[in-house]
């Protein structure tokens, strides 16, 4: 089956990711079309959209539709929901790809490629995203750092390695590094890791990762959450490629990201629930327990009840946070430090890892 062009792009989940790359993609001279919320759509009819970049700013032209009919004709749909709308995104999209339109996944989680190829027939590729981007305004992209994929072949081999030669090629012609792994499986639990470790524990204390990493309380906790998940994947099989995350090294500011601090707790409160949610999910079909880290995020976000009657609301304790850094205006490390000492006693024995 001929591929159609790749130059006729759409977006599905117009979001910061969806956003960022598409706007890449128009800059190189490609035919972009946003699927989004009606105020994108809006902003984007009116003013184009504002790309607010590192070495670039201006106004880019493309088309924008709420309608996911918008993929029709495309050669390659970005796909960037976010993973609870995956299914009900990838039936929308449907009976609209074009035959041989490659979608390619730009999620965070590790089972969105599945869940994608259960609803359509379509080449799916899997990509491993890092960029810092934000909307912070509607029709306005925000670029902060990064902006490079990793992509290879998950599963049953739906493209062949010409394919994905061409995709990666294209994708950096547009200014987009993209690399193909050999275990591309292992590259999206890597990612997952990295999520697991950090965004929990930063959202609850409301600290930026450079304050929370000098904490050894802190860094205890996102340890254990490493070792959960890294003894997840072994048990799943999965070849995890992050080399050693348990070690200064590993588990240090992440790139782009040393100063990031969630926009807004809720959003990033739900970010980890997903999270969560994903890994106890795995965790149950391995057959495992879920350990430290997973309980630890998952009463984090109040999505379970955590082995200990006191934790209870994490609401009144991240308010109690909120109100003592406006009375008299602590640092967010300080917040970090409550943050550990609030939930040393809920965090379980570490558990053995296997081999």
């Amino acid at each position: 089956m001929t591929t159609p062009s790749f130059e006729n792009v759409a977006v599905m989940g117009a979001g910061a990711v969806g956003c960022y790359f598409g706007a890449m993609l128009a800059r190189a001279g490609a035919q972009v079309r946003l699927i989004g919320r009606p105020a994108l759509v809006d902003a984007v009819a009116r003013d184009g959209l504002r790309f607010e970049g590192i070495d670039f700013k201006g106004r880019i032209a493309l088309s924008a539709t709420t309608d996911p009919a918008g993929v029709a004709g495309a050669g390659l749909v970005l796909f960037s929901v976010k993973s609870p709308d995956t299914e009900a995104a990838a039936r929308a999209i449907a009976p609209h790809l074009a035959p041989g339109a490659v979608v390619l996944s730009l999620q965070n989680g590790v089972d969105n490629v599945e869940r994608l190829r259960a609803q359509i027939a379509n080449v799916v590729v899997p990509a491993v995203v890092y960029v810092a981007a934000e909307i912070p305004a509607p029709g306005v992209i925000r670029h902060n750092g990064r902006g490079d994929l990793v992509i290879g072949t998950l599963g049953p081999p739906q493209a062949d390695d010409a394919l994905m030669a061409r995709l990666a090629a294209y994708l950096a012609g547009a200014s987009i590094p993209t690399r193909i792994s050999d275990n591309v499986e292992g590259e999206l639990w890597w990612k997952l890791i990295l999520n697991c470790a950090y965004n929990a524990v930063s959202a609850l204390g409301r600290s930026r990762y450079g304050p929370m990493m000098a904490m050894p309380e802190i860094r205890q906790v996102m340890t254990e959450a490493v070792r959960e998940i890294i003894a997840l994947a072994k048990a799943k099989g999965v070849r995890v490629a992050a080399g050693n995350l348990l070690d200064g090294a590993g588990l240090g500011a992440r790139p782009s990201d040393g100063d990031r601090l969630p926009q807004r707790l809720r959003g990033a409160r739900v970010r980890c629930a997903r999270i969560a949610g994903a890994g106890q999910s795995h965790t149950l079909r391995a057959g495992e327990a879920v350990g430290a880290g997973a309980d630890f995020v998952m009463a984090t976000v109040g999505r379970n009840k955590p082995p200990g009657p006191a934790f209870g609301r994490p609401d009144d304790k991240l308010s109690a946070l909120r109100r003592s850094r406006a009375k008299d205006g602590r640092r967010l490390h300080s917040e970090a430090a409550q943050c550990a000492t609030l939930i040393a006693p809920y965090r379980l024995p570490a558990r053995a890892e296997r081999s």
